[in-house]
């Protein structure tokens, strides 16, 4: 019979997480790459005395903001192929609320990250113990319950065994490919610091493994003989497809089938960008040579896309058409009346590759897409030129494709630059494309540079963030100096919120609250970012177009620490070529003639009108 050993609640799990194991590429490594700690009276005595004692076994890292250090373990998990992933422990109160729009994040983008904020007494003898929520119907409420809809599992530990069962409860959903996404275990704070009787056996290493489930026989067989059978078929590559590291199997799919391939936001980089059947982005934000595959297409196959509406056209671009979804989430599966193949992305498309080795596409499709890629490339080369005027953020992206080399990776997450660079940016390598769209989070961009720089810290790592989105928060850049995790950011200041502007105008709208001009104000602000990024221990500068940028980019790419370049760009200017319809409500009513004739156009498309 083993033994036990007495500890905190606090310190046991602080230990268990350490003992978390995973194999990435034939070595061994923790599960759990570390911790994000800020420290308040619901936290600091419990779980900040265990980590204390757990430094070399389970490094603590110190953020500036709750938002920001969930983000940037979020960002870790998604460029660690959800193979690795962090914790987060906050104190009750605000510190926890601030998580909770992460965790929707990573919700929505089905990631592993572990919420561990702190909670209300169990005992209830201080209540209401400081920064509690009271609610007067139900006394077990607090403001953790926030977390519910937005964790994949969640739990209240209110006594100090519970976590034997809720620990490898919470693992189970980390590490299962169709389960993954936040979990959060709210810690009572009375019980962080009450002792128990572990047994010993709990504290052994154990590790886990992705499950890669094979696709069902007589649904691989419905796909093999959709794809035999069809003229045009298209697949979508989605996240799915990086996370299973199936990016091997679908390049050698497509190469000799020729089966074209268009990628979702989370799937970019599945295929490198001069892949002879690589089409790039699809949907509302596509190139012009994926969207018209997919109007022509007679079959569309989905690899691990979850078909956001940015990747449908709000379901106009599929229509009509026959979808087959290869997803390992059943739920998934089955959107918008796919025929299902469940089964791991790398699996099936294995499957299917042997299924297929005496099959190949028409050479007409194949001729077709080639011209069109062609046709392509000549927009995209038209888009980022440079020009003497205020530069657009396509031409922008440009510079930073130029200088930035084949082993970066670009991180963004909101406004109208994770459209310009789904459509623009060229991914050389899987991993050179982060951008966070499922939620399109503000804020998101500086933290997940970050993370993405503490998950490999080989690569050079460009984020590219607008002036909002950098004002929202910011705070985690003097956590890279800190930390010497060096990021470059690109800060492209429009004077507002460049994105929605064009979108208000292009409903019928009058410009109004989203640029700083049309916001109320007695002064404009005249804000230096680049002073702004000094004072937060960075190197930073400020350029006045674009052979100046590209110059910049030299010299931060020979800064020891993070550098932060400033440049203004025009806020009305977006890439034309591509791109496709996107369903946003138009008032019924309205005084502006501007709003009405967008309601009749808007009224036209969801009546069965098409672009």
């Amino acid at each position: 019979m083993s033994g036990h050993v007495r500890l905190t609640m606090a310190q046991a799990l602080t230990r268990w997480l350490a003992m978390q194991r995973v194999e990435v590429d034939g070595v061994e490594l923790p599960y759990f790459a570390g911790m994000w700690a800020i420290f308040g009276h619901g936290n600091v005595a419990g779980m900040g005395e265990a980590l204390a004692g757990m430094e070399d076994a389970l490094p603590t890292y110190r953020a500036h903001n709750e938002q920001g250090m969930a983000h940037a373990a979020i960002a870790f998990a998604k460029a660690s192929r959800r193979r690795r992933a962090m914790a987060c422990t906050t104190s009750i109160g605000p510190g926890a609320t601030n998580m909770v729009t992460a965790a929707a994040l990573a919700h929505v983008n089905r990631l592993p990250v572990l919420f561990l904020p702190g909670d209300v007494y169990a005992s209830r003898r201080p209540d209401p113990v400081l920064q509690q929520i009271e609610d007067f119907a139900d006394g077990a409420v607090s403001a953790n319950d926030c977390f519910r809809p937005v964790s994949r599992y969640f739990d209240r530990i209110t006594r100090p065994e519970q976590i034997i069962d809720a620990l490898p409860r919470a693992m189970a959903v980390l590490t299962d490919p169709a389960l993954c996404g936040p979990v959060t275990l709210a810690l009572c704070q009375d019980m962080q610091a009450e002792a128990y009787d572990y047994p010993e056996g709990f504290f052994a290493p154990r590790i886990w493994r992705s499950r890669r489930p094979r696709p069902d026989r007589a649904e691989l067989n419905n796909l093999v003989e959709a794809i035999r059978t069809a003229k045009t078929p298209l697949i979508i590559a989605g996240g799915g497809v990086l996370y299973s590291e199936a990016e091997g199997v679908l390049s050698d799919l497509a190469a000799r089938t020729g089966i074209p391939v268009a990628e979702t936001q989370a799937g970019k980089g599945a295929l490198v960008w001069d892949h002879p059947q690589a089409l790039g982005s699809i949907g509302v934000t596509g190139t012009s040579a994926a969207n018209a595959a997919a109007e022509a297409a007679d079959l569309i196959v989905g690899v691990g896309t979850r078909l956001q509406d940015f990747t449908t056209g709000s379901r106009t671009l599929f229509a009509g058409k026959r979808l087959v979804q290869i997803n390992i989430a059943a739920p998934d599966a089955i959107k918008q009346g796919a025929e299902t193949v469940v089964g791991d992305a790398g699996e099936t498309l294995e499957a299917l590759a042997e299924a297929l080795a005496d099959w190949q596409v028409d050479d007409r499709w194949r001729a077709a897409n080639r011209d069109a890629v062609a046709e392509w490339n000549a927009a995209w080369d038209a888009a980022t030129a440079p020009v003497n005027a205020l530069p657009s953020d396509a031409q922008v992206i440009g510079a930073v494709w130029r200088q930035a080399g084949d082993d970066a990776t670009v991180v963004c997450a909101a406004g109208g630059l994770p459209g310009e660079l789904h459509k623009l940016w060229r991914t050389h390598r899987p991993g050179g494309y982060h951008v966070e769209y499922g939620f399109s989070c503000m804020g998101y961009e500086v933290a997940g540079g970050l993370g993405v720089k503490m998950a490999d810290p080989a690569r050079d790592v460009y984020v590219m963030v607008g002036d909002g989105s950098y004002l929202m928060l910011n705070s985690e850049l003097a956590t890279s100096v800190m930390l010497g995790r060096k990021i470059t950011v690109i800060l492209l200041d429009n004077r507002g919120y460049g994105c929605i502007n064009r979108l208000q105008q292009g409903t019928g709208g009058r410009p109004f609250n989203n640029l700083l001009a049309d916001a109320a104000h007695e002064i404009l602000p005249d804000i230096d970012f680049a002073a702004h990024a000094r004072s937060l221990g960075a190197a930073a500068e400020k350029v006045g177009g674009i052979a100046e940028l590209e110059a910049a980019l030299v010299r931060a790419k020979q800064s020891p620490k993070s550098y932060v370049i400033v440049i203004d760009t025009d806020p009305a200017i977006t890439t034309e070529a591509g791109g496709h319809w996107w369903d946003v409500a138009v008032p019924e009513v309205s005084a502006r003639a501007e709003v009405q004739a967008a309601r009749r156009d808007y009224e036209n498309r969801i009546d069965g009108g098409r672009t």
